[in-house]
């Protein structure tokens, strides 16, 4: 979903995931959750003001590092994310809730950005990465599925 509001236009994405919300929060914030259905690598520095870096490669040469905004062990955490390769701030705001009939509830929300063309472009690339990875996260956990090309070993 897309939102217009005071401060820019923001992507609202939901995906549910039939595992423990505990389960589905680990794969945000830790190297072993996040290798599962994100990047090859990584390192993690957990809490707020720490740094995730992902590896796109396993030997790490292809990294991108994101800042910790906000941590809440609870089932929130707040990437600082560049979208459009590093040139538009749009930070990620994740939160992971309890799904009683269906394990856990992921939502992902970014932004915000400004409203012109060439923001709202990045913005439907970002939505569209975004959907992908959700949708990768529910295969991996619920399927035992990796679509992505570069997996870890």
């Amino acid at each position: 979903m897309i939102t217009r509001e005071d401060d820019g236009v923001w992507v609202e994405l939901e995906e549910t995931i039939s595992i423990h919300h505990d389960q589905t929060f680990t794969a945000l914030t830790t190297v072993g959750g996040l290798t599962r259905w994100f990047c090859v690598s990584a390192t993690v520095d957990l809490r707020q003001g720490g740094l995730i870096v992902f590896g796109w490669d396993p030997e790490m040469t292809r990294t991108s590092t994101v800042a910790i905004l906000e941590y809440d062990p609870g089932g929130r955490i707040v990437w600082d994310w560049y979208a459009n390769h590093g040139d538009m701030h749009a930070p990620v705001y994740w939160a992971v809730e309890p799904s009683v009939e269906d394990g856990s509830r992921v939502r992902l929300r970014q932004g915000p950005f400004k409203d012109d063309g060439e923001a709202l472009m990045v913005m439907a690339n970002e939505a569209q990465m975004w959907r992908w990875y959700l949708c990768n996260m529910r295969s991996c956990f619920e399927a035992k599925l990796d679509m992505r090309k570069v997996k870890p070993l």
